[in-house]
């Protein structure tokens, strides 16, 4: 199974009580309880793409953190990922370490970025019955401002009209973008499928 999260900042005690105001005691209950909603969910034998700022943490510490976390471990490195490169970091621990990739996971093609990609590769694609066949997954952006302004884009797109090539009908720009903001999903990585339907309203 391949799950997917985002923007878990462990270790940073200033965001869990301003710009996210997670509203846990501190940053020890704050790590301890995205930990064990990690391991709950997630098995040695999954894989979790880290859609960037993974953790605040010193070295010593982002190493501690990455071996109590089950499943194998995939980074998008984001802004705040500073530990990267530093010479005692533990990169064994990774399956890939990259600013972005693109994965294929049940027959779709997922762009993995850790900042909101509007016009992303594969975005007109689409199966012959009409369904999505590519998805962009971000994060960065948490819920402030810049996620309103986000969404805001993605429906002026999905608004704008176009011809696709070889066809006589009109038809809306496709724009797939889903914010897998940890605190979205309870600080649980999920499944694409799981985060399409949260998407959707079905949580």
């Amino acid at each position: 199974m391949i799950y997917y999260i985002a923007d878990c900042h462990f270790f940073h005690a200033t965001l869990n009580t301003k710009m996210d105001k997670r509203g846990f005691a501190d940053v020890t209950e704050m790590n301890e309880y995205m930990i064990k909603k990690w391991n709950d969910k997630v098995t040695n034998a999954d894989t979790v793409v880290i859609l960037g700022d993974l953790s605040l943490g010193n070295v010593q510490e982002t190493n501690e953190l990455i071996h109590r976390l089950k499943g194998k471990l995939c980074l998008i490195v984001g802004n705040h990922d500073k530990y990267i490169g530093k010479p005692d970091f533990d990169l064994g621990r990774f399956e890939w370490i990259d600013n972005y990739k693109e994965i294929t996971d049940s027959q779709k093609k997922v762009i993995c970025c850790h900042y909101p990609i509007p016009f992303y590769e594969g975005q007109y694609r689409k199966r012959h019955n009409g369904d999505t066949k590519t998805y962009m997954l971000y994060g960065h952006v948490h819920e402030t401002r810049d996620e309103m302004l986000m969404q805001r884009i993605i429906e002026m797109i999905r608004n704008t009209s176009y011809f696709p090539i070889g066809s006589e009908t009109e038809g809306f720009i496709p724009c797939n973008m889903i914010n897998c903001f940890c605190k979205r999903s309870d600080y649980t990585p999920l499944t694409l499928t799981e985060w399409i339907r949260y998407e959707k309203g079905e949580k």
